[in-house]
């Protein structure tokens, strides 16, 4: 029998935990290290919301979505304790929305498009309740988590062997700018507010008004939204957030009136493609833009697949 080679994955967010689940299911010892716990990472901020955004290429990313679809349906149906919902909504639009626009529609089996937009069930995925859950699960499989500041892969042999045994999984996002020295990973910074529970059912978008966004989640509801690409700054501004929630309540006036429970700013790890290939003792998984939480269980099984092949030369 061949030994499993032990395992780094290198950062917290959906993506890593994933991996570092779906390998630590496998078989593997998984070591994750990162230098910001699950809850202070990009993916705590995120709306958790299903669709394949910001995010390329569509024939990669339609296969990993319909994955990750297939298993946050499943987490909804069977862990309710996760933090994952199906929740009906619409995306509201000028004008009918061409073929080939809805080329992740296979995914989903409900979809219904018309003159003004269209609408379907997603998963909505309350991130501050799923990455505790994720971690834990991590943890209860025998993962263990390291919290260190890396300035790139090298220097994790201490963690799970020698450089010849170890495998390297890069789930580093924006990080890998200085890790990998990847520059072309770049911030498409979102800005949103929090709401209480107002008795929002459905999930809301509209693209006639800029990037409007309203997802209700089990203890608040996420409105946004904004997408500045090469923005760094992490303050929330307050001129933005009064113009998302006069987008956000003309979407959906039964927002009106309800308490602010905070503003959060992310930054989305943006790239021209999604980079998901073995180099050498290296998996690199990274670039996912605004679909981590939709690519998460379709990359993580790539990874799985990669971490087992034999490396190439």
């Amino acid at each position: 029998m061949v030994a499993r080679p032990p395992i780094t994955v290198v950062g917290a967010g959906v993506v890593g935990l994933s991996c570092a689940l779906r390998l630590l299911e496998e078989g593997y010892a998984v070591d994750v290290v990162t230098r910001e716990p699950p809850l202070e990472t990009t993916s705590a901020i995120a709306g958790g919301f299903w669709f394949p955004h910001l995010v390329l290429p569509i024939e990669r990313v339609k296969a990993w979505s319909a994955e990750g679809y297939a298993a946050l349906a499943d987490l909804a149906a069977t862990a309710p304790e996760s933090g994952v919902r199906l929740v009906h909504g619409r995306e509201r639009r000028d004008a009918r929305p061409a073929d080939e626009e809805l080329w992740w529609a296979e995914a989903v089996a409900d979809l219904e498009v018309g003159d003004d937009g269209f609408s379907f069930t997603s998963p909505v995925v309350e991130m501050p309740v799923y990455l505790p859950w994720l971690a834990a699960r991590v943890e209860a499989a025998g993962g263990r988590f390291v919290l260190r500041e890396l300035t790139g892969l090298a220097g994790l042999t201490e963690l799970t062997g020698s450089p010849g045994d170890r495998i390297v999984v890069n789930c580093s996002g924006l990080g890998a700018r200085e890790l990998v020295g990847d520059t072309t990973v770049h911030p498409v910074r979102g800005q949103v507010v929090l709401l209480e529970p107002c008795g929002v059912e459905e999930w809301a978008m509209d693209e006639r008004h800029g990037s409007t966004y309203v997802f209700p989640r089990g203890g608040d509801v996420v409105v946004g939204g904004t997408e500045d690409h090469h923005a760094w700054d992490r303050t929330p501004d307050p001129a933005t957030a009064a113009a998302i929630l006069a987008r956000a309540t003309a979407l959906v006036p039964a927002l009106a009136g309800a308490r602010v429970l905070g503003h959060r700013v992310g930054l989305r790890p943006a790239r021209p493609s999604v980079r998901l290939e073995r180099e050498g003792r290296v998996v690199h998984c990274y670039g996912h833009g605004g679909a981590g939480v939709t690519l998460s269980w379709g990359c993580a099984a790539e990874v799985v697949r990669l971490v087992a092949a034999p490396p190439e030369g």
